[in-house]
Formats: structure tokens, C-alpha cells, sequence
């Protein structure tokens, strides 16, 4: 979870703790240059709870706490104009004001899930898709359309995606992986009784799980062999569209293909002219063929 979703979710903190909170968050500009001291000052509390504040944060002292602070300042300072993600737009807008707002979402989404992005876990998700020999997704609704895209790009590389909820099917398509196999959970709420089931059997059975997921409190999280959550301001039902959670999701599968190009890149590069020359001049054209 991004710092200053922390900071604004106040979890577990005290009220103390929650006040000077509340003053980072209106002051950001500013903390960068703050000492203890002085914070602990405008805040009417004391060194120690300030401390307290930023082990909280996952930081080891202040000067580490401060430097995230700084960060955070920066991207608010120069990102696109902020949106909302529930409703991005007012029924007065104009059509020019409409399609600009839709546009600063769509980079603040980006940006947003990127700064949430770990090496390691990436790079390990990329590993489990890379070396399994059949990809089972499960997704609904909205999530389902961009498991499409996805399962479209994999064509391209060989790699053959089975869409696993297509035609209420899920729970045989669930009881056929192996563990040579890979499934990936694309949910935002990850509030799915039965993906709890499925994810608890691959566990046991020692099959290799991904979850995309916009919930850093879902108890699907620990039965995933690798989850990758990324929150954003997206509410649950209040909202015009899910513009901001699709967004997200698509951006990390269009991560996640690119990662699996790169490994075999040139192998990839020339499956691809050779596929194409097929498609385009080949048997497979339907260009008539001269002598």
C-alpha cells in the first residue's frame, strides 16, 4: 500500500498519531524540510510519537519516513490534474473537459499502480507463467474482458490462455490444473467464496496460483503463490464505471506479457516475422499466388 494511502487510512494508529497524520497530509509540501522537533511542535505532541508514526509507515526513523514523504510530495505536485475515480466527470462538463479528466485518470491510475510494483514479485509471477505448460484464468465481468486481451497477446508467443469461468465452467476447469499448470485470479474486491476454495485445493495440490487484486486485505492474498495488489480510490459499487481498477488490471497483464517477450526476446522476434511472412505472403494469405 502507497504511504500516503496510509497515511489517509490511519490504521491502527492513535489519535495522536492520527493528528499528525492529518498534518502531513495538509502540509506536504513542507514536511520534506521539517525536523522532528518542529513537527512534533505544530502538532502539539512529542518526539517519541512522531517516531512511533513512521515505525507505523514501515520505516525504521524519521529521516527515512521523511525522504517517502518527499517522494510523495513530488508525484502529487507534478501528476495529472487528480480525478476521481468513482466519478470522474459532472453532467455540466463539456466533451472536451470530459475526455480530459478520463485522460488524467487513466495516467493517475498508471502511475499510481506502478509506484505500488515490486522487482521481485513481478519477476517471479513472470517466472511461474513462463514455465507452466497451460494458463487457467479466472475473472468475471469487467476482468473477464481483460483476460481476453490478455489470453490474445499470449497467442502471439505461444503461450495458450484458458479463459477458466467461460461457460460456468470454473470448477472443472479448477479441478483439472496440475501442478505443471498456472491459474491467475483477476479480482478487485477478491471477495470470492469460491476462489477461496479453488486457491485453498491448488495450495494442497501444489499448484501455482497468481492474484491480481485492488484489496490489500483479502484473505486470498496468503493462499497465492505470488499476489500482485494494487490499491486505488475505486469504491466498491458508488461509482460511473470501473475505470480506474480495469485500467490498473490491464496495465500489469500488458506487464506481465512483456516480461514473458523479453525472456526469449529474439526467439520471439523471429517467430513473429516468420508467422507473419506466412500470414501476409504465404500459404496462409489470401493473396493469390503467382508462379
Amino acid at each position: 500500500m502507497l504511504l500516503i494511502d496510509k497515511l489517509r487510512l490511519q490504521k491502527d494508529l492513535t489519535n495522536t498519531e492520527k493528528r499528525i497524520a492529518d498534518y502531513i497530509l495538509r502540509n506536504l509540501t513542507t514536511i520534506p524540510a521539517i525536523n522532528v522537533a518542529d513537527l512534533a511542535k505544530d502538532t502539539y505532541t512529542s518526539h517519541s510519537s512522531v517516531i512511533r508514526l513512521a515505525k507505523k509507515m514501515g520505516y525504521e526513523g524519521f529521516r527515512d519516513f521523511r525522504v517517502a514523504v518527499s517522494e510523495v510530495a513530488h508525484s502529487e505536485l507534478y501528476r495529472s490534474n487528480p480525478v476521481d475515480a468513482n466519478f470522474p466527470f459532472l453532467q455540466q462538463d463539456s466533451t472536451k473537459e470530459i475526455a480530459k479528466k478520463i485522460a488524467d485518470l487513466t495516467i493517475n491510475t498508471v502511475q499510481r499502480t506502478y509506484a505500488q510494483l515490486d522487482d521481485t514479485v513481478l519477476d517471479e509471477t513472470a517466472n511461474l507463467l513462463a514455465k507452466a505448460e497451460r494458463i487457467f484464468l479466472f475473472a468475471q465481468g469487467d476482468s473477464q474482458i481483460r483476460a481476453r486481451s490478455f489470453q490474445n497477446k499470449l497467442v502471439k508467443i505461444n503461450k495458450f490462455l484458458i479463459i477458466a469461468d467461460e461457460y460456468a465452467d470454473e470448477d472443472w476447469n479448477a479441478a483439472s490444473l496440475t501442478s505443471k499448470d498456472c491459474a491467475i485470479f483477476i479480482t478487485y474486491r477478491a471477495r470470492v467464496p469460491q476462489y477461496e476454495r479453488m486457491l485453498k485445493h491448488f495450495m494442497n495440490e501444489n499448484i501455482s496460483s497468481i492474484l491480481l487484486t485492488g484489496n490489500s486485505r483479502s484473505n486470498l492474498i496468503p493462499l497465492a503463490t505470488q499476489s500482485l495488489v494494487f490499491t486505488q480510490e475505486e469504491m466498491d459499487f458508488l461509482k460511473v464505471s470501473t475505470f480506474s481498477s480495469q485500467v490498473a488490471f490491464e496495465y500489469i497483464l500488458d506487464t506481465l506479457f512483456s516480461l514473458l517477450y523479453a525472456k526469449e526476446f529474439q526467439r520471439n522476434l523471429a517467430d513473429l516475422k516468420q508467422k507473419n511472412e506466412w500470414i501476409e505472403t504465404g500459404i496462409l494469405s489470401d493473396k493469390p499466388i503467382t508462379d
